[in-house]
C-alpha cells in the first residue's frame, strides 16, 4: 500500500462502518505494594480509553513499551476484565470473559500476539491448528472439508504451495511463516476484527514490509476492522488510517495517522518522533 492509499476513503455500503468500540476503559491492576492492614496498592495501566475500530480501515495504537497498548489488545480481546468501562460490538454492550458467551465473541473478534512461535502449539502441525480452529468456529464437518479450508486458509495468508504447509510443526518454519499461520487460524473465525499485537516486532527486517502488506490486504478483502498495536511511528503513517498515541495508560494524541505522525501537538509524541530512525520510511523497521 502506497502512502496515498493509506487515507483513502472508501465507498462501499459497509466500510468504515464502527464494528467494535471502547467506551471509557479503565484498567487497575493489584501491586505487592501494602496498603492498610489488609489492602494492596493498584496500578492503573489503562486510563479512560476510548476508541472505535471500522470495517476496512486500521487503527494504529503506538507508544513506548509499558504505554498500556498491548493491554488494550486484551481488554479488547476479552482476555481479561474490566475495572470499569465498556465495550461494544456492533453497538450493543458485551461483557464475554468465560464460556459460551467468549467462544461466540471469538467468532467476531481474533487476536493475533507478538510472538508467533510461543503463540503455536509446537506438538502440534499445521494441519490440526488450523483444523481445530474449523471446527470450533465453523461446527462439524468432514476431514476432506477441514483440509480444503485449510489450504485455502494457507492461500489466503500467501503461503504457497499451500500443500507443503499443512503437515509442518511450527519449528519448521520461519518466523514470517509462523506469523502467517497465526493470521490464518484467525481467519477460520472469518472474523470482523482483528486485533494485531506487534505483529512484525519478532520477524527479520527483510520480511516486516510483506507482512504489513498481507496485513493491509486482508483488511480490504476480508472488510476487517484492524487494531495495529506497535511501537514503529513509520509504519504506522504508511499503513493506519487513524493513529492513537498512548502515555501512562492514557490516549494523549489521535488523529489522522498523516497528521499526528507529520505534525504531532503532543510533547511526548514529538520525543518519540525524534527517538524513531526515520518514521517516514516505507520499511517498517520496528
Amino acid at each position: 500500500m502506497t502512502a496515498d492509499t493509506a487515507d483513502t476513503v472508501d465507498t462501499s455500503a459497509d466500510r468504515g462502518r464502527v464494528v467494535l468500540e471502547a467506551r471509557n476503559l479503565v484498567k487497575d491492576f493489584r501491586t505487592d505494594k501494602r496498603k492498610g492492614l489488609f489492602g494492596r496498592e493498584h496500578f492503573r495501566a489503562v486510563d479512560n480509553v476510548s476508541l472505535e475500530l471500522r470495517a476496512g480501515q486500521v487503527t494504529a495504537l503506538v507508544g513506548q513499551s509499558g504505554s498500556g497498548k498491548s493491554t488494550i489488545g486484551r481488554l479488547l480481546a476479552q482476555l481479561m476484565p474490566l475495572t470499569s468501562g465498556e465495550i461494544l460490538l456492533d453497538g450493543t454492550p458485551t461483557s464475554a470473559n468465560r464460556g459460551r458467551a467468549f467462544i461466540e465473541y471469538t467468532h467476531t473478534v481474533q487476536m493475533t500476539l507478538q510472538d508467533p512461535f510461543s503463540s503455536l502449539n509446537p506438538l502440534h502441525r499445521v494441519s490440526y491448528t488450523l483444523g481445530r480452529a474449523l471446527r470450533i468456529h465453523g461446527g462439524r464437518m468432514s476431514d476432506d472439508e477441514v483440509e480444503e479450508r485449510s489450504l485455502a486458509l494457507l492461500r489466503k495468508v500467501e503461503l504457497s504451495p499451500a500443500e507443503r504447509y499443512l503437515h509442518r510443526f511450527p519449528h519448521e518454519l520461519s518466523g514470517g511463516e509462523r506469523q502467517r499461520i497465526s493470521f490464518a487460524r484467525a481467519l477460520a473465525a472469518q472474523p470482523k476484527v482483528l486485533l494485531a499485537d506487534e505483529p512484525v516486532s519478532m520477524l527479520d527486517v527483510s520480511i516486516r514490509k510483506e507482512m504489513l502488506d498481507l496485513i493491509d490486504n486482508l483488511r480490504l478483502t476480508e472488510d476487517l476492522a484492524v487494531l495495529y498495536i506497535t511501537h514503529d511511528l513509520g509504519s504506522a503513517r504508511e499503513y493506519s488510517a487513524e493513529t492513537l498515541v498512548m502515555y501512562h495508560g492514557k490516549v494523549i494524541e489521535r488523529g489522522a495517522s498523516r497528521k499526528v505522525i507529520d505534525s504531532p501537538e503532543h510533547e511526548y509524541t514529538r520525543r518519540l518522533l525524534a527517538a524513531a530512525p526515520n518514521p517516514r520510511r516505507r520499511l517498517a523497521t520496528g
